[in-house]
């Protein structure tokens, strides 16, 4: 097999994109890269670049960036977008499809698995016992999201302000969060027009160029002929991707109507693939407000179980809806087989929910690779990420609220806000919240490690 690490920019056979990388070996990477997705859209950020840049050096170190800062501004999980906006520079569409089938395939096939086991022995002692500890363990790695992204991104008191804003606005004024997301956009950019300092310093998210250079790639610095913008491009790729989300929609409405579980499963998460701004933790809260109380489809403890089969298995973690999709299918069959229906469902949330990823980069990337360096559209992602902390603060309250407690409402000057009712707290759970939080802020323990140790742990409680 040639060894591509030496390759350099148009040492390619006439016809490729300027690189001698064969396309087989590029779907065994990418199955590679799928089993190791594990940890979150960080972890998974972080094995394609020591593969894909230090490992393979197929693509340099700022083109990585500035790919991941692209797909960071995207609705979706910018670790799959990643994967499709790097497949499609080395092969086309064919490596983009490739690319981000593969990451998403181990944990929908995991999740479907789980899914199963879940609704036949969800009531046994010890699969209860393992959701017990699973729920204790997400809490703690949401947590440690939000002083993850906390610390990267509230460098100043501008930024640390819209994380503030950004908290309010949903927590306690329930302002949808693609106003949010939007808002803190268009100030970033703005900002960053305008030459403000802390946006410039906080649109740099660190030096870049340390590692691989793009001209010592096999990729190379050039940009390939395929990835060049045109308009007939644009069209046919937007029509054949529109068609196939909205063509499942379209002929749902007009067989089963609107009131029907799979014509709602397809509305809805096809209104969140246009709203997942800032990674799967900032539109859980969206989610889980929308499936528990305006849907009814699951309870905010299943939520959690959903979450921690989401954390357990390779892929993005917004691969939770494939659950919430099974249980709201499963809950309401019609006249026919219930897990026949769920499985139907599962399928269709993920279609709904990953087809437009697709989209979102073969329309996208070809422009964005033209504009590698825009200080401004850095600017608005370093806004963009600040509000998401926020954002992602009010989920961890919301999950620590309904794993520890029983919630209530209180309605007061116009607003509605849940509070805890501090007699009902669970002291098991906030035992394991506690060593969980313990595990991974001071003992620095690996997440798989502390979500399984949990797991173990709940298991022996509820079998004791």
């Amino acid at each position: 097999m040639t060894d591509t690490r030496e390759l350099k920019a148009g040492d390619g056979a006439p016809g490729t994109a300027g690189h001698n990388i064969p396309f087989s070996e590029a779907l065994w990477v990418w199955m590679r890269v799928a089993a190791l997705s594990f940890g979150g859209p960080a972890g998974q950020i972080a094995v394609m670049h020591r593969i894909l840049v230090e490992e393979k050096k197929w693509i340099g170190e700022n083109r990585f960036l500035h790919a991941l800062n692209y797909c960071m501004l995207l609705p979706g999980p910018e670790a799959q977008q990643l994967a499709i906006y790097i497949g499609w520079l080395l092969h086309k569409t064919k490596g983009g499809l490739a690319a981000g089938i593969l990451f998403v395939l181990p944990g929908f096939l995991s999740i479907m698995a789980l899914s199963y086991i879940y609704v036949l022995y969800g009531n046994i002692s010890a699969v209860e016992g393992l959701f017990f500890g699973l729920k204790a363990a997400v809490l703690a790695i949401v947590l440690h999201a939000v002083v993850r992204i906390g610390s990267r991104a509230l460098k100043n008191n501008v930024m640390l302000g819209l994380a503030a804003a950004a908290f309010v606005a949903i927590f306690f004024l329930s302002i949808p969060f693609p106003f949010i997301i939007l808002s803190a956009a268009l100030i970033g950019y703005f900002g960053g027009r305008a030459g403000m300092p802390a946006f410039v310093i906080d649109a740099s998210h660190g030096k870049q160029g340390e590692g691989l250079s793009d001209e010592d790639s096999a990729l190379g610095a050039t940009i390939p002929a395929h990835a060049k913008p045109t308009i007939a491009w644009s069209i046919r790729i937007s029509l054949i991707l529109l068609i196939l989300w909205f063509g499942p929609i379209v002929l749902l409405i007009q067989t089963v109507g609107l009131d029907n579980v799979f014509t709602q499963i397809a509305i809805f998460f096809s209104k969140m693939a246009m709203m997942t701004f800032g990674g799967a933790y900032a539109v859980l809260a969206y989610v889980s407000q929308a499936a528990v109380e305006n849907f009814g489809w699951l309870t905010p403890e299943e939520m959690l179980d959903g979450l921690g089969m989401a954390e357990t298995t390779p892929g993005p973690l917004i691969q939770v809806v494939q659950f919430v999709g099974f249980l709201a299918a499963f809950r309401d069959p019609g006249a026919m087989n219930p897990y026949t229906v769920a499985t139907l469902a599962a399928v269709l949330t993920t279609w709904v929910t990953f087809v437009p990823c697709f989209l979102w980069i073969f329309l996208g990337a070809p422009f964005i690779e033209t504009l590698r360096g825009h200080k401004a559209l850095s600017a608005a992602l370093a806004a963009i990420t600040a509000a998401v902390a926020g954002v992602i603060l009010n989920l961890a309250l919301w999950f620590a609220m309904h794993v520890l407690f029983e919630v209530r409402e209180i309605h007061a000057y116009g607003l509605t806000v849940d509070v805890p009712v501090l007699s009902t707290i669970d002291i098991p759970s906030l035992l394991m919240t506690i060593a969980a939080l313990l595990a991974v802020f001071y003992l620095k323990i690996g997440m798989i490690k502390v979500l399984g140790l949990n797991a173990l742990v709940g298991m022996a409680f509820y079998s004791l």
